[in-house]
């Protein structure tokens, strides 16, 4: 289980980056809910933790695929791949991710520890 940050510094509509391998992107939505997926989009090495969140999806800040942050499903090319979700739990005030042990669906040439 990985400690994200305090719930309290984490303000809706925002979402940070955790130093994983391979990362992990945490969303607060402008809803209130908490989301976890890997951050690099599947289809180039770039972080979903920057791209544009309007509902329950998230647009690549390079190509604007789109990735749904309940499920990790995709709905926009150039990606072809899903990401994986994470559970999240608040625990103690705390957001807490447990990563999911599936294997990653990285961007071609990228490994999980971010080396070529």
């Amino acid at each position: 289980m990985h400690k994200a940050c305090p719930l309290s510094e984490l303000a809706p509509g925002e979402a940070i980056r955790l130093d994983t391998a391979p990362p992990i992107a945490i969303f607060h939505t402008e809803e209130g809910e908490i989301f976890a997926i890997d951050d690099t989009c599947t289809h180039q090495d770039a972080s979903l933790a920057d791209g544009y969140v309007e509902d329950c999806w998230v647009e690549c800040p390079l190509h604007a695929s789109r990735f749904n942050l309940r499920t990790g499903s995709l709905d926009a090319p150039p990606a072809k791949l899903p990401v994986r979700t994470h559970e999240v739990k608040i625990v103690d005030g705390n957001i807490m991710v447990i990563e999911s042990d599936e294997a990653p669906n990285l961007p071609p040439g990228l490994t999980p520890e971010g080396h070529v």
